[in-house]
């Protein structure tokens, strides 16, 4: 393949992509959350031979298409995004998030009151209130960095377009993070492509506004950091993002260089620093967490396929779940002491993919926003076991498919496993290298 028809190839498929996007924004805009879902699988589709595509030709652009290719990349990405920037979103936790910020500048602690109790009757309007999920029974989950945020951004406007602008804009973090990291690695900027032009991304953060990228935004930049020998700054920001989702605390091992201590520092004086203007109310400033964890059935195993789907083969004993959580922190705890002891710097983007990676297995979410947490990691290490994983995880919103929990989670499991089975097979590592440019292609026409 020549470059030009590569690019013509890139081209059709920017074209398809903000396409479907367009579409998916009028289903929105109508209501139809059923044809959004039927998109983001679409999307998933274009995705995926964007990443064959990038993957196994990448060598053939040289440089002044490899910017052509940029232009394409990143102009569909953002197009895509401006789409859907202004419609209604598909969940309703930014309700919430626009909520807590209002709480907040009315000088209340947010984890004190739920929406429903009579003591903030006053900030209810007829725009955000009637949308928060939870009103009546729950008071705020988010943490405290999350808090800060919904503040700054309500200070601008209370209403929903700003917070998802704003969750666009950490997402520029994450890609100039992302394309900072590759050229250090001198690695080809267009694999930014299997970040910004995923479907989930496009309408969890452009769509729906969920706070997790600016989590995913604030991690990539203390990878940066930690990168450029900045070990307490860097802890500092990954303790940020950790205090907005607590996910990227996972990576920490994949940052930290052994016996310089200056990194779990800054994590600990920055979650310190900002836990502190909300002590007021004491262990309610965990705030909606605990029941969450009830209610998802992750304390009772209720919630985690591996766990579902032994018990619907054989009896399990009552301690079988505390066995689960042991074992998985086993298998963690081992993966992180292999990557501190074992790992280059260069490595630390893979070791990262592995350790979140793990993780999400382990927890198994019932949300496709989860998911999202690995994207940005496999720019630099591809596993088509995760990517089926990502682009088939819309079905958990089930607006298309409605079967029991056990069958919707065996769906994406099962068949993640087999594809991770044959990767090995072929006797390649889960995470598989993308071709870095070194390497010429064995098939040109």
């Amino acid at each position: 393949m020549t470059p030009l028809r590569l690019l013509v190839l890139m081209a059709c498929g920017a074209a398809l992509l903000v396409t479907l996007t367009g579409v998916g924004a009028w289903s929105l805009w109508t209501g139809d959350h059923a044809s959004v879902i039927w998109v983001m699988l679409a999307e998933g589709v274009v995705y995926a031979a964007a990443v064959w595509l990038i993957g196994r030709h990448e060598a053939l652009l040289g440089r002044a298409l490899r910017r052509k290719g940029m232009v394409l990349i990143l102009g569909a990405a953002v197009i895509s995004r401006a789409l859907l920037i202004a419609a209604p979103p598909l969940s309703t936790d930014i309700y919430r998030y626009v909520w807590d910020g209002r709480v907040q500048a009315a000088g209340i602690n947010p984890y004190l009151y739920r929406p429903a109790d009579p003591e903030v009757a006053f900030l209810r309007d007829e725009t955000i209130y009637p949308n928060i999920n939870r009103a009546e029974t729950a008071v705020t989950i988010y943490p405290p960095m999350a808090q800060f945020i919904f503040r700054a951004v309500t200070r601008v406007a209370q209403s929903v377009t700003p917070m998802k602008l704003a969750m666009v804009m950490f997402e520029g973090v994450a890609v100039v993070a992302v394309l900072a990291l590759l050229r250090r690695r001198s690695l080809p900027d267009t694999r930014i492509a299997l970040y910004a032009w995923h479907p989930l991304p496009l309408f969890e953060f452009a769509g729906s506004g969920h706070i997790d990228a600016a989590a995913i935004g604030l991690m990539l930049l203390a990878c940066v950091i930690a990168e450029r020998r900045r070990p307490l700054i860097a802890g500092g920001i990954l303790g940020a993002a950790a205090l907005i989702k607590f996910f990227p605390l996972a990576i920490l091992p994949a940052l930290y260089r052994r016996w310089d201590w200056r990194l779990p520092l800054g994590v600990a004086i920055v979650a310190i620093g900002l836990y502190l203007p909300f002590l007021g109310v004491g262990r309610q400033v965990l705030g909606f967490l605990p029941g969450y964890v009830q209610q998802e059935g992750l304390a009772t195993g209720e919630g985690i396929f591996l766990i579902e789907a032994l018990r619907a083969l054989v009896p399990l004993p009552s301690w079988a779940t505390l066995a689960y959580f042991l074992a998985a922190a086993a298998v963690l705890g081992s993966i992180a002491l292999a990557v501190v002891f074992r790992q280059t710097v260069k490595q630390s983007m893979t070791s990262a993919l592995w350790l979140l990676a793990a993780l999400t297995l382990f927890v198994s979410p019932h949300l496709p926003w989860y998911f999202t947490w690995v994207l940005p990691f496999l720019c630099f290490r591809r596993s088509w076991a995760l990517i089926y994983l990502s682009v088939i995880s819309p079905l958990l919103y089930q607006e298309v498919w409605e079967p029991e929990p056990l069958v919707l989670h065996a769906t994406l499991y099962l068949p993640f496993a087999v594809i991770l089975l044959i990767e090995f097979a072929l006797g390649r590592p889960a995470m598989e290298p993308l071709n870095d440019g070194s390497i010429a292609p064995r098939h040109a026409d």
